[in-house]
């Protein structure tokens, strides 16, 4: 399965299994991490942390994985772009606009700022933004054939390069008036991002995430897609760690200072069983054919917490 959030990776159990990145350095050394400063001053007691933690058992990020404050920096560039031009498809959508009209904003709104859309031509996708209608989950093409109505639920995914920097985020848009089952999953569904991050501390674990927004939406009678998930972004489109929102407290990857990923569940009202459209080869339907629901942010783990980065 092509995926931007990202399928379960086959890779999955080589980065679980091999050593940390870990260069001995000496103390007085320039850090790694590019700062200037000594290693003894900078990462040094960061390093020894996670050292131990693998140690312990726990899934460390490499280095190349932590984000340097200068790349941070540049990453949220990218990421003013990103929620510039959602914010102009949420001030210009509604009925009767068509999926490719949608692309279009995107693709103009995007190099007008200096940026690229980084879907675009992206492992073969044609266009410049996902727009996913109703039952389907993700990945949906957009098309002139593709008409918004009365009732709609749809998410628009804008991902953007900017000078060799990444952004990705979604939201989700209620066209005219939606019935109520429809609004309450897109509700709930955004809360289910804020209950992601709730968990989002230095020092904690990916699976305190995903078990949390698993059991909330299951509390509330929805289910969370297994087989696509978030990613960490940043100097790529996607990067490792994949991202479950499935998993277990405890588990998964180290949330070490300087990790940035995306916090993008797939909320479904029924089962969590998807599949891909064979035409196509992109998008990604409920299998009861009943409404999905996704919205979309880039966060930073802080010392402090988190960061939301793009939204």
């Amino acid at each position: 399965m092509n995926a931007f959030g990202g399928k379960v990776p086959e890779g999955l159990k080589v980065w679980k299994q091999t050593d940390i990145d870990h260069r001995k350095m000496g103390r007085n050394d320039p850090c790694w991490c590019g700062s200037g400063r000594k290693y003894k001053q900078c990462h040094c007691n960061f390093d020894d942390k996670l050292e131990l933690m693998k140690r312990q058992g726990h899934i460390v990020p490499f280095r190349s994985m932590i984000k340097t404050k200068e790349q941070i920096e540049k990453i949220k560039e990218s990421a003013k772009i990103n929620i510039a031009v959602l914010d102009y498809v949420e001030a210009h959508i509604k009925a009767g606009v068509t999926t490719e009209e949608i692309d279009k904003w995107v693709h103009d709104e995007t190099i007008k700022r200096g940026g690229i859309p980084a879907p675009l031509n992206y492992q073969g996708y044609p266009k410049s933004v996902c727009t996913s209608i109703n039952h389907v989950v993700c990945h949906g093409i957009p098309s002139p054939d593709v008409v918004l109505k009365e009732g709609d639920i749809v998410n628009v995914d804008v991902s953007t390069e900017y000078k060799g920097y990444f952004s990705d985020s979604s939201r989700m848009f209620c066209i005219g008036e939606v019935s109520a089952e429809k609004k309450r999953l897109v509700e709930k569904a955004r809360e289910c991002i804020q209950v992601g991050l709730e968990q989002v501390k230095p020092w904690g674990f990916l699976g305190d995430m995903g078990q949390a927004i698993n059991d909330f939406a299951k509390e509330n009678g929805y289910s969370i897609v297994r087989d696509i998930g978030g990613h960490a972004i940043g100097l790529e489109f996607h990067e490792d760690p994949w991202v479950s929102y499935v998993s277990r407290r405890g588990e998964e990857m180290v949330m070490a200072p300087g990790l940035m990923f995306t916090i993008e569940p797939m909320v479904n009202m029924g089962s969590e069983e998807i599949y891909v459209d064979d035409s196509d080869g992109w998008t990604v339907y409920t299998e009861d054919g009943l409404p999905s629901a996704q919205w979309e942010v880039q966060v930073l783990v802080t010392e402090e917490g988190y960061e939301i980065i793009a939204y």
